[in-house]
């Protein structure tokens, strides 16, 4: 086992290709495919399944995945550290569609620079925010909890060696935009969203309504249209006067000052957003940055 072969599998388990794995490592194809055949031969493990849709990770390649990540890190540590080299330490955070991640995001990137750091931020589904920090991928993941999807979530959580740590309890709100004939009032009943489309996020080929990003995902909505994107279901909202449900936290400076979040009334329930990371993983000085800043954002002492 080469540390050459654990970047292979690294980029390969980033990019779900062989065939893109092979472009970004500028080695061919053939050659890659060989490294990994070789790599799971010396294991004795089956790294990546393989289909005519891409690569993906196996139970045993999530877990291997885990610590490569680790062991390549300390090495580009290393090579920084003591042979001058130029690598940029990484640091990554996948989150379900909220704008207050991605502002925390913006002020501890602020903070730190891009000089020495390779950032990313992925509004993603919700298996992939598990998926990803499960793997390493990304160091923290933001979601939420509540009653419908608690028991679910937290099996998964325990399946894949993830701590959930709480940090708002908030109601639950509708958001529309201004123009919607709703906006104006103090707050709003099931009854009176009823003829609206509800806007929900696609969670993909692992779709279940305990992965869904809306509370409500049990209940049956008459009118129902999914969206891959905020930029999407924000059109959509302006649009066909549809609405969404969320937390009532809002970032105006991202998503515009044309929306707002109307208070649902009685009985609608709470959502617990926190974060997840490694069972026993000790943050970074960036991770923790993060944290600071999404506390500072949500007003949490």
């Amino acid at each position: 086992m080469t540390l050459q072969q654990l970047h292979y599998a690294i980029v390969i388990s980033e990019q779900g290709s062989m065939n893109k794995a092979a472009e970004m490592l500028y080695i061919a194809q053939p050659s890659l495919t060989s490294a990994i055949k070789e790599l799971e031969r010396e294991t004795g493990i089956t790294i990546f399944n393989r289909s005519g849709k891409g690569v993906s990770l196996t139970a045993d390649g999530t877990e291997f995945i885990v610590y490569a990540r680790q062991v390549y890190q300390q090495y580009e540590t290393l090579m920084q550290k003591y042979l001058g080299g130029t690598i940029k330490k990484k640091f990554g955070v996948s989150a379900q569609h909220y704008s207050f991640a991605v502002q925390a995001f913006i002020e501890m990137v602020r903070k730190f620079g891009t000089c020495d750091y390779e950032f990313a931020v992925r509004e993603t589904q919700t298996a992939e925010v598990i998926e990803d920090v499960a793997t390493l991928r990304s160091e923290i993941g933001i979601l939420y909890l509540s009653d419908s999807n608690r028991q679910t979530m937290t099996k998964l959580f325990q399946a894949n060696q993830l701590q959930f740590t709480h940090l708002i309890e908030c109601g639950v709100y509708a958001y529309v935009w201004k123009g919607n004939p709703l906006a104006s009032q103090e707050s709003v009943s099931f009854e009176e969203l009823e003829p609206y489309p509800c806007l929900t996020f696609e969670q993909g080929d692992k779709s279940s309504f305990f992965l869904a990003e809306e509370i409500y995902s049990t209940q049956e909505l008459p009118h129902v249209i999914k969206a891959c994107d905020r930029s999407t279901m924000l059109n959509l909202m302006k649009g066909l006067n549809g609405y969404t449900f969320c937390s009532g936290i809002i970032c105006n400076d991202l998503n515009g000052s044309e929306y707002a979040a109307i208070p649902i009334r009685s009985g609608s329930g709470t959502m617990e957003i926190g974060y997840i990371t490694r069972k026993n993983m000790i943050l970074s000085e960036v991770g923790l940055t993060y944290i600071e800043k999404l506390k500072e954002y949500l007003n949490i002492t």
